[in-house]
């Protein structure tokens, strides 16, 4: 049997070992599972002979849990991830319990287990099967939070008062894996994300339409407010929107040009409706800024009629930053449009502002996963990714730490995240975690 087969059957052998990790909910915007979820993490680290095991929670927030292992190396290697998962709705939706890990044609379904439970629960087997077969390669730190469903609010806290104990060569992100054309994906960054709340009352109470004569509507109002903010092509119309953007280096030009996007198989698997609002979708993904509303609600929303004025109209808004785009900016930058627009009644609500990252594609431990990538999938299933198209608080490693970033992972485009069904394919988990095994190998022999 090779050293592949051996660690990829050693992988699916005692993937279920995991199960009650999965089984605890831990759903950060709900408040459960939080303790329980930690203190399994902490259990098991210390079974796979952690040297030292910390729970963080002075600063706030739910706890973020630290371990570190010895290596046979004076290389370090960081990962982070998270423990929290969104919550399970709608529930008539999954075909299973979204709680209980069921298996089913050759696929693990389970609420979190793509994002990501499935990537740290892979991390951890590689891991115990290093700790089993003549030590680790490299010094293994680990950091995971509770709170990155909900915008990981504290972790950049605890990233700073803590950098000592987190000093290291470079650092693994949360998870990563394939794209819609199955190639493996290196991802050396992410966007910011600037998410706030648009809110307008223009009366005490809800008015009978019949005063719509001289009566002000909080729903016209922020819909007009809304127009103000985009032009017909979707192009943002804040002023200073797009100044900060950083050009891309040539690395990750020529990554750009190299990168494929299926357009046909996305918009099946989305169920698009409607055309691209893009002619460069690629380009977008990478270095374009977005603006989108997520929600509006205004007046009566339920069964029937009910005439009235709206008092009060919402809307929700998150935008994506891209290098070197700062979310407190963007967010003086709109309230400085709707005052100078004369919306100044309109009131924005801060909620989360994450910086963006990215990582040069010329950096040695990049090119190493790229090689590994070639090396594991092929040269021609591999593609190399600037940076991820979602957010997370990596900016905060990248700057903090003065840590190169990558993201990879077990993943696959029809993972499901966040939605009924969420699952990992069992493939992908040998596959993925043959790459890991691998990475941590080859940066063992670094000097």
């Amino acid at each position: 049997m090779t050293k592949e087969q051996e660690v990829k059957d050693y992988m699916i052998k005692h993937l279920p070992d995991y199960y009650d990790y999965l089984r605890i909910p831990g759903i950060s915007a709900q408040g459960k599972g939080i303790d329980e979820t930690v203190k399994w993490l902490t259990d098991k680290f210390t079974e796979l002979g952690a040297i030292e095991v910390k729970q963080w929670h002075e600063l706030g927030g739910n706890p973020v849990l630290y371990a570190e292992f010895a290596g046979n190396s004076e290389q370090t290697v960081l990962f982070y991830n998270h423990y929290d998962v969104q919550p399970p709705d709608p529930l008539d939706e999954w075909a299973s319990d979204p709680f209980e890990p069921t298996e089913r044609n050759g696929k693990l379904y389970a609420r979190g287990v793509a994002d990501d439970k499935g990537e740290l629960i892979s991390r951890m087997i590689v891991l115990q099967y290093f700790a089993e077969h003549g030590g680790l390669p490299v010094n293994m730190k680990f950091i995971i939070e509770g709170q990155e469903e909900v915008g990981s609010p504290t972790i950049q806290d605890y990233v700073h008062a803590h950098r000592a104990e987190l000093t290291a060569d470079a650092c693994i992100w949360e998870g990563g894996g394939k794209d819609e054309d199955e190639k493996f994906e290196i991802t050396a960054g992410l966007k910011g994300c600037l998410s706030f709340d648009m809110e307008v009352e223009t009366a005490k109470k809800d008015l009978h339409s019949s005063l719509a004569s001289y009566a002000d509507n909080a729903a016209w109002r922020l819909v007009q407010a809304l127009n103000s903010l985009k032009d017909e092509t979707g192009h943002v119309l804040v002023d200073g929107y797009y100044d900060d953007i950083k050009p891309l280096e040539p690395a990750a030009k020529k990554a750009l040009e190299e990168m494929e996007f299926n357009g046909d198989k996305v918009k099946k698997q989305f169920g698009l409706k409607r055309p691209f609002v893009t002619d460069d979708p690629v380009g977008e993904l990478i270095n374009g800024t977005t603006m989108t509303i997520n929600g509006i609600s205004a007046g009566y929303e339920g069964a029937g009629v009910k005439t009235v004025i709206p008092r009060r109209a919402l809307a929700k808004f998150d935008c994506r930053l891209v290098p070197d785009q700062k979310p407190a900016k963007i967010f003086e930058l709109v309230r400085k449009h709707l005052d100078t627009h004369g919306f100044s009644d309109i009131k924005i609500n801060l909620q989360v502002a994450e910086d963006p990252s990215r990582t040069s594609l010329e950096d040695e431990f990049i090119k190493l996963n790229i090689a590994v990538a070639k090396e594991v999938y092929g040269e021609s299933r591999t593609a190399v990714i600037p940076n991820s198209a979602g957010t997370g608080p990596g900016a905060q490693f990248v700057e903090e730490l003065n840590l190169p970033l990558v993201s990879v992972g077990i993943g696959y485009s029809g993972n499901g995240p966040h939605g009924p069904n969420e699952h990992i394919r069992n493939e992908d988990f040998r596959d993925g975690s043959w790459f890991m095994y691998r990475l941590l190998e080859e940066c063992g022999k670094k000097k």
